[in-house]
Order: C-alpha cells, then sequence, then structure tokens
C-alpha cells in the first residue's frame, strides 16, 4: 500500500502539472467532448480521421497538438483514478488493523470519483470558472491526502514521538490553521484569475499598467454566478473585472506572505526539530512561489514558469496541509494536553 500510494503521488503531480499546462495552452477544449477525444479515445491524426471529426463537431476545428495535450492529461488522470481504486479495495483487507487509515483510503476514493466529475464538466460546461477553479483545487486536495496517507502507513506500527513544544499546542495549532485558510484563499483568487484569464490583466510592477489603484469591477470580476452555457475560452470578462481580480491576487499574496514570515519566525522557535523543518520547508516555498509570481508579470508569463507557479503553490498547499495534520494528529499530540 506503501508502495501503491508513492506511485500515485508521482502520477498526481504529473496530473497537476499536465493539467495548469493544458489549461494555460489554451487547450482545456482541445477535444470538445468527454472522455474521447472526437467521438475516439485517441486524437484525430490522418486527413479521413479529421474530416470525420470536423463532421461530428463542425464547431470545434481539430487541433491536434492541443487535442493531445487534452489526452495526454486525461491518460494520466485516468491511470491516477485507477490507482487509488487499487489503494481504496486493497484496504478491505488491512481494515482491522491498528491504526489503518481505512476511512482516509475511501474519502480519497470518493475525492477522485468527483474530481473526475469536474473533469468531465470543465469540457462540457466549455471551462465555466466555477468548476475549472473546483478542479484546481480537487488536484491539490487529492495531492494532499495522498501525502498524509503515505505518512500514516509508514507510522503504522511504529512509536511517534510526540512534539516539543515552547509554546501551547492550541497558539501553534490557531497559527497553523489561520496559514492554511489564507493559503486556501490565495489558491482560489489565482485559481480564479488563470479561469477567467486576468493573469496579464496587469502588465507591469509593483503598479497595475501604472496605476498604484486602477478602475477596477470587483462585483463583476468575482460574479460566481456566471451562467453555464458560453464558451469561456479566452474569458468573458472586461479588462476593469480581470484586473479587479489581478490586483486582489498581488495583495492577497502580500498578506500571505507576511503571515508565513511571521509563522516561519514562531515555528523555528521551537525545540521540535519537525517544526523546524516546517518553518524552512514554508519559507523556501512560498519565497520561490513569489519569485516565479513576479517572473510571469516581468516576461509576459512564459508557460514554463506559469506551470512552475501552479506546481509550487500545489506544494505549498500540501505543506501548510502537513503542517496542520501534524498540529491536529492525536498521535503527536503533547504529553500535557
Amino acid at each position: 500500500m506503501g508502495r501503491l500510494t508513492l506511485l500515485a503521488l508521482f502520477i498526481v503531480s504529473c496530473v497537476i502539472i499536465l493539467g495548469s499546462w493544458t489549461r494555460l495552452a489554451d487547450a482545456g477544449l482541445g477535444c470538445p467532448d468527454w472522455p474521447g477525444c472526437y467521438g475516439s479515445l485517441v486524437v484525430p491524426q490522418t486527413a479521413s480521421e479529421i474530416e470525420e471529426a470536423q463532421s461530428l463537431y463542425p464547431n470545434s476545428p481539430v487541433e491536434v497538438s492541443k487535442g493531445w495535450m487534452e489526452m495526454i492529461h486525461r491518460y494520466f488522470a485516468t491511470g491516477l483514478g485507477f490507482i487509488i481504486l487499487l489503494i481504496s479495495l486493497g484496504s478491505w483487507v488491512y481494515r482491522r488493523q491498528l491504526n489503518y487509515p481505512f476511512k482516509h483510503t475511501q474519502l480519497l476514493l470518493a475525492v477522485v470519483i468527483l474530481q473526475g466529475a469536474f473533469g468531465a464538466w470543465t469540457v462540457t460546461w466549455k471551462l465555466w470558472p466555477q468548476v475549472v477553479t473546483a478542479h484546481l483545487f480537487g488536484g491539490f486536495i487529492t495531492a494532499s491526502l495522498l501525502s498524509i496517507l503515505y505518512i500514516r502507513l509508514s507510522r503504522m506500527g511504529r512509536h511517534v514521538r510526540p512534539l516539543g513544544l515552547r509554546n501551547p499546542l492550541g497558539s501553534l495549532r490557531l497559527w497553523a490553521l489561520i496559514g492554511l485558510l489564507l493559503t486556501i484563499e490565495q489558491i482560489f483568487l489565482g485559481g480564479w484569475m488563470s479561469s477567467n484569464y486576468a493573469a496579464m490583466a496587469c502588465s507591469d510592477l509593483p503598479a497595475c499598467n501604472g496605476e498604484w489603484w486602477p478602475q477596477m469591477k470587483f462585483s463583476e470580476g468575482f460574479n460566481l454566478m456566471q451562467s453555464i452555457g458560453p464558451n469561456y475560452l479566452g474569458g468573458l470578462m472586461d479588462s476593469e473585472a480581470r484586473k479587479a481580480i489581478h490586483v486582489l491576487h498581488r495583495l492577497g499574496a502580500v498578506l500571505l506572505g507576511g503571515y508565513i514570515l511571521l509563522m516561519v519566525w514562531k515555528l523555528s522557535q521551537q525545540t521540535d526539530s519537525r517544526l523546524r523543518f516546517f518553518a524552512v520547508l514554508l519559507l523556501t516555498l512560498f519565497s520561490f512561489q513569489f519569485c516565479l509570481g513576479l517572473a510571469n508579470v516581468y516576461w509576459n508569463l512564459p508557460l514554463p514558469v506559469a506551470v512552475a507557479h501552479n506546481f509550487v503553490g500545489a506544494l505549498l498547499f500540501i505543506a501548510m496541509v502537513l503542517l496542520n495534520y501534524l498540529m491536529f494528529s492525536r498521535r503527536t499530540r503533547p504529553s500535557y494536553e
């Protein structure tokens, strides 16, 4: 089970990278149907196949390269679902063992099934921003659940050392929980910005198109009731709505960065080496992520940098989730609590 979980972690990393690459390369509708591509399990290649595909979907011109981006992402996602299905089914054999995370594996399967539905809706609802953002979150949550599962499996049959603290656990738990909530908020802003094509709404730094506070439409930029039906490829918001999303994402990054610096200082004062490790990890990941965000604006959203920005965001989210797991886990609870 541990080896299967490691394999799933590798595949989910590939899925996150491929998913962001597909989205940022405007290939989210490279295949207009689901789960196949123009009615087939492979992308149309020959002239006759392309002609037949066009007859089936006359409003969706065949772009072979974008179709393959989408299908390769789906192949990896299907492989991930199969591995998690094996983990879930195999867990029934071990469910009575002490500390075996049986419920965790069943939750993981449910999340992956829901994630598959989000993947289908992303295509059939034509990149509806709400479902695209939820699909992004689903991938991050899947990776986090797999990371916790691997830790729980590796701890089976072993003594887990309680946390050594210089401060009351309740205080550190609150810091970790707020840090996770701020990270979730920032990922939502990033996903919402990407799904509404607002990443280049501000083309300079640190101002936005030469203005510190440009004309913005927050009510339109954060309208979560956009209708299903239109094709959202390229985005439908005007520039002022996109600026609102972009500027708020920047402000959220500053807020999260300041909070992480304070939390890192607090964690670095602890006696437990695991907490000091998280201090270094969070500081490193956020610093790298912040630099990638600056590079996206400075170099006009180069695809490799944008994909790396998405992936490091996933790593930062996973690190925050694991820190909270360490804080709230029954097996690491200090003896005085």
